[in-house]
């Protein structure tokens, strides 16, 4: 009875650990991972062929700190009105191309206008006032000059005692009336033309308020957002479009603050737009002087080429080294791959056959694989073989993990 108590959990166990083999494949030999290309296969070997070969290689690589960042125009502007006005026409959408002075919106300008037309009334009219005063000014002036000559010969007469003192005093009299008549007429004529001079100016104020109704294109570049539409109320210090002036982009990245001081204007270092597959070399701009007091970051700003298929909002980038290291790199041909396991096949010491070898591997790209245990580096890695290759055979894994 005892016996039969121990064996029912034993054989249950068993059957468990039997299980979990099989699911992991251990107990189906024809049972391969995913990648059946990169199994442990090479090909048979004929008169001395050999399957084709790589070396692994120990080299110094260098890590890299991946700063995370978003691809920017290098100038942004936004299109605000300068006057307050209803939006009647709105020419652009996003993603249209604008030429310099292209007319993107155009305000409701009925108000503009009549101030303006009042603005020219005044002007005209202060015009109107300073001929008046001009003429006001010549006709003091010809009195002026006749009680001047009239006083001038009264007292001619006078020292010749030829007239009375009484003729000489009215002949003062109307000099002095006359003199303080032209002084008027001056000051008169002086506040016309200055009335005319403001006047004039609220007409050139009013004709710049009224062209601010039809809002141009600073310059050439590309619409990226529009925030307004017609209909809407038009007030100074609204945005109304974003648009990229000129070609040049620049990707925005945050990067600790640990690592800033590897950072300078002028510096190149390599971005990647992973989106695009595209790694390319910039050169910083700007590092902003500041740093972000809940991430512990800067922002910095990397100028970059112009690129096909490389748009504002795009996510990318910054690679900063970080210092060197030994690794050894494999072709990424001669990793096998069974369920999670990976391989290599490297040739004997003796250099009279093959075994398969368990590895862990690091970072990994189009052309070299990293490996962090199992190869130390100089060993012969065998291969796929070519489609065109002969049929192959299993390669047998005589020896085991690092062995």
């Amino acid at each position: 009875m005892r016996m039969k108590k121990i064996a029912g959990p034993a054989v249950g166990v068993i059957g468990l650990v039997l299980l979990i083999l099989w699911s992991g494949g251990f107990l189906d030999t024809d049972r391969i991972g995913p990648d059946t290309a990169l199994t442990a296969r090479v090909p048979r070997t004929y008169e001395g062929e050999t399957p084709p070969t790589a070396q692994a290689e120990r080299t110094e690589i260098v890590d890299w700190y991946e700063a995370v960042g978003t691809v920017r125009p290098r100038t942004e502007t936004r299109v605000e009105a300068q006057v307050t006005a209803i939006i009647q026409e709105i020419n652009v959408d996003p993603g249209d191309s604008v030429g310099k002075e292209d007319v993107l919106i155009v305000l409701d300008d009925r108000q503009l206008r009549s101030r303006m037309e009042q603005a020219r009334r005044q002007m005209e009219s202060a015009r109107a006032g300073v001929e008046q005063a001009e003429q006001g000014v010549q006709a003091a002036q010809a009195s002026f000059d006749r009680a001047n000559s009239q006083y001038r010969r009264i007292r001619s007469l006078f020292e010749e005692r030829a007239v009375a003192e009484s003729e000489l005093d009215q002949a003062e009299a109307e000099y002095l009336r006359a003199r303080a008549g032209l002084e008027e007429a001056r000051k008169g004529l002086a506040a016309a033309q200055a009335t005319l001079e403001q006047a004039s100016e609220a007409v050139q104020e009013a004709e710049i308020a009224l062209s601010y109704a039809t809002i141009q294109a600073h310059e050439a570049g590309v619409i990226t957002e529009r925030m307004a539409d017609p209909g809407d109320l038009a007030v100074p210090g609204k945005p109304l479009l974003v648009m990229r002036t000129g070609a040049n982009i620049r990707l925005e990245a945050l990067v600790r603050e640990s690592l800033i001081g590897k950072i300078r204007p002028g510096l190149e270092f390599p971005l990647r737009i992973p989106a695009l597959g595209l790694t390319i070399t910039g050169v910083v701009d700007e590092v902003v002087p500041s740093a972000d007091p809940q991430t512990r970051t800067f922002l910095v700003k990397v100028s970059m080429p112009e690129q096909p298929g490389v748009y504002p909002g795009m996510f990318g980038r910054l690679l900063i080294p970080m210092g060197t290291r030994d690794a050894v790199l494999v072709p990424p041909q001669a990793l096998r791959r069974i369920g999670q396991l990976e391989t290599v096949i490297i040739r004997k010491p003796e250099g009279d056959g093959w075994r398969t070898v368990f590895v862990t591997t690091g970072r990994t790209n189009a052309t070299a694989v990293e490996v962090l245990s199992g190869l130390q580096g100089g060993e012969v890695v065998a291969l796929p073989q070519p489609p065109s290759a002969e049929p192959d055979v299993e390669m047998p894994a005589e020896e085991g993990a690092n062995g």
